[in-house]
């Protein structure tokens, strides 16, 4: 229904920007900006229902989210190098439940669907705490861009993240929080405990996942962590306006 009701008013959308009337008159730059706007929601829609993601228990509200920074990121990539690939992290979720998301946006394509930890200091099943500051073991909300090249640390393959959120996440690489595997992200530390296991604040993933996602994201792409409604996130690439400007330059 919801889709229907999105392609309803792209049609009218598009059927006043192309009247007579509306090139004589100021409105055709609104009626413009309306067709985009519609085109935008049509096309998250379109995606969030092709993907199964609320069957996957992602809210709608949360991946609009995420393809926003997406596409508001994808226009301030001078280089225009940033992959297709979106992460999405939901934190208002529990540990014990899947919580990360990894899409090729181009081809509405989930490519994993798996468990991920958060800090230890942030809570224990459900994360209610964030920080940006070192030493706090917390998990920093906001979007990251991951980095281009690999390296091998004390938990073996990790990608490194820079935060793009002042305020909220800028401190990622002075912190070391880093996308990585850990062996208490699995379903048998959940069963054991109740809960996954947590980290110093990095999103570390099941081990025997690690690589292939870590090869999917590497190179630049957008990873969003979101939080709980409280969490007080706000950010500059959740501006719906210039995402859609991005958007219809892609048309």
């Amino acid at each position: 229904m919801l889709i229907k009701l999105l392609n309803m008013g792209l049609l009218l959308a598009w059927l006043a920007a192309a009247s007579p009337a509306a090139a004589q008159t100021s409105r055709p730059l609104t009626i413009r900006r309306a067709y985009f706007q519609a085109a935008f929601e049509q096309r998250a829609a379109q995606l969030y229902a092709a993907m199964g993601l609320g069957a996957a228990g992602l809210p709608l509200a949360v991946f609009r989210e995420g393809l926003v920074g997406y596409y508001n990121l994808r226009r301030a990539d001078s280089r225009a190098t940033t992959p297709p690939v979106l992460t999405l992290i939901d934190f208002s979720r529990p540990s014990q439940q899947k919580r990360l998301w990894v899409i090729n946006v181009e081809k509405s394509k989930v490519l994993f669907h798996t468990l991920v930890a958060h800090g230890r200091a942030s809570g224990a099943d459900v994360p209610l705490a964030f920080s940006n500051k070192g030493g706090s073991e917390m998990s920093s909300l906001g979007f990251y861009r991951t980095a281009s090249t690999t390296y091998t640390g004390k938990h073996g393959l990790s990608l490194k993240l820079e935060g793009l959120d002042p305020g909220f996440n800028t401190n990622a690489e002075s912190r070391a929080v880093v996308v990585h595997g850990a062996e208490y992200v699995c379903e048998d530390f959940v069963k054991a405990h109740g809960r996954l296991g947590r980290s110093q604040g990095c999103p570390a993933l099941p081990v025997a996942q690690t690589t292939a996602i870590v090869k999917a994201i590497q190179g630049g792409s957008v990873l969003y962590l979101h939080g709980p409604a409280g969490a007080g996130y706000r950010s500059r690439w959740l501006n719906t306006d210039t995402a859609v400007a991005a958007y219809a330059t892609m048309l």
